[in-house]
């Protein structure tokens, strides 16, 4: 064992002060390095260590407001959490654009989740099916018996649904929970029951249970928003008829459509994790849905209406929770929920939908017009000013003077900054 490994055994037993001394006797950080480590800001050192493994700091990142959105005729402000300088600005451009058309309308399909369990070792795979359908009403009891609270809040076993699947291994019989989580992302929830149900499972049919785990391909949890751009609002119908183009690439091209997706997922994540919801999960799950088809393609869906105004549309699914995890840890994610002043999974569903589409809208009016770089660039100087060290008012004065020019790069930008310090003195 090297002198490195032997100084990291025990390490997650160790105090958070204790992991800094150890990991700064490896890797030699600097005291400028632990003073920032250090520095928690308004999440506490013991909140954190409560949180994940290991923990030695807090990684810290921007939290915004986009302004602007009309969701189903409220007023909204949307926290959003992300570290790239153009999210939350296209987000109020474009929800500005359709304030004229009543804004975002939403909907939901429900808050159910599915959790699967593979059964191996079935020389009759279709009688095991027969079974289990059989056992419908008692797996459901055992289900509820599992998480009795989430029952008294309106929720728990819904459905089951039984599938012989074929695959390079033999043929497996795949089960799925459908449970109804409410206002939980409900994985925790439903990992239970399917483990819970394992042993059972494995009597009746005599196969063996293998995984037994949730699936993030929450088809049964969909989020929907639908907007309407007036022409006038817009830039006319050119504008409309290149955004029209530029969406049907995405829809026919996979490899269109995974940067159209991201940037829906630009907005979508940013909500996700200023609420301290999973943005991994809910990623798996809307690049899962876009291939639902066989070939991956577009989340969105863009057309005319009978007034020749474009008219988006998003479906997705959306599994995000208020109850559990760092909703209810995190202190940012907390105010973050009292600003969107939502208490239902269902309405904070519906936010993400329209964020997502409206920074699609965004992004596919940027590429249809200026290009994505003229704006993004802009916002980016700022970035770029504080890479090359400009302090205070030096970084607008920096950031203004790189976009006047057309060149937003580090290497100019710091010429310009040691031009500008001269300049004062």
């Amino acid at each position: 064992m090297s002198p490195n490994q032997q100084g990291l055994k025990g390490f997650h037993r160790l105090s958070v002060e204790e992991r800094l001394q150890r990991i700064s006797e490896i890797t030699g950080l600097e005291s400028e390095d632990l003073v920032c480590l250090k520095e928690f800001g308004n999440l506490q050192s013991e909140t954190a260590n409560g949180m994940v493994e290991n923990v030695i700091g807090v990684m810290g990142i921007p939290l915004g407001v986009a302004t602007n959105l009309i969701l189903d005729g409220q007023e909204m402000l949307v926290p959003m959490a992300t570290e790239e300088s153009s999210v939350i600005a296209a987000v109020c451009n474009a929800a500005k654009q359709c304030r004229s058309s009543g804004g975002v309308f939403s909907s939901v399909s429900g808050t159910e989740m599915i959790a699967q369990i593979q059964l191996l070792g079935l020389p009759h795979p279709h009688q095991a099916r027969q079974i289990l359908l059989e056992k419908k009403d008692q797996i459901g009891k055992i289900c509820d018996a599992i998480d009795p609270l989430l029952l008294e809040n309106g929720g728990g076993f819904r459905d089951l649904e039984v599938r012989i699947l074929e695959t390079r291994g033999g043929t497996m019989v795949i089960a799925h929970l459908v449970v109804d989580t409410r206002d939980a992302m409900g994985a925790n929830a439903v990992n239970s029951m399917a483990e819970g149900l394992a042993p059972e499972i494995e009597n009746w049919t005599g196969g063996r249970v293998n995984l037994r785990i949730l699936s993030n391909l929450a088809d049964r949890r969909l989020a929907r928003a639908r907007a309407v751009w007036k022409l006038e609002d817009i830039g006319g119908e050119k504008v409309r008829d290149d955004m029209l183009a530029a969406s049907w690439f995405a829809e026919a091209d996979p490899y269109r459509a995974a940067t159209h997706n991201k940037g829906i997922m630009n907005g979508v994540s940013a909500v996700a994790l200023a609420t301290g919801n999973d943005t991994r999960a809910l990623e798996a799950g809307a690049h899962a849905y876009a291939a639902r088809s066989g070939q991956y393609s577009s989340l969105s869906r863009w057309e005319c209406d009978q007034n020749g105004n474009l008219v988006g549309m998003l479906e997705m699914p959306m599994a995000v929770g208020l109850i559990g995890g760092a909703t209810k840890v995190h202190p940012m994610a907390k105010i973050s929920l009292k600003i969107l002043k939502t208490q239902k999974a269902e309405k904070l569903a519906q936010v993400m939908a329209a964020v997502g589409l409206v920074q699609n809208f965004s992004a596919l009016k940027a590429l249809a017009t200026t290009g994505i770089q003229k704006g993004h660039m802009a916002l980016h100087s700022k970035n770029i000013a504080m890479m090359v060290g400009a302090m205070g008012d030096e970084v607008d004065q920096l950031a203004q003077r790189l976009v006047e020019l057309g060149k937003i790069r580090s290497d100019f930008a710091e010429e310009e900054l040691t031009k500008l310090r001269a300049g004062k003195n």
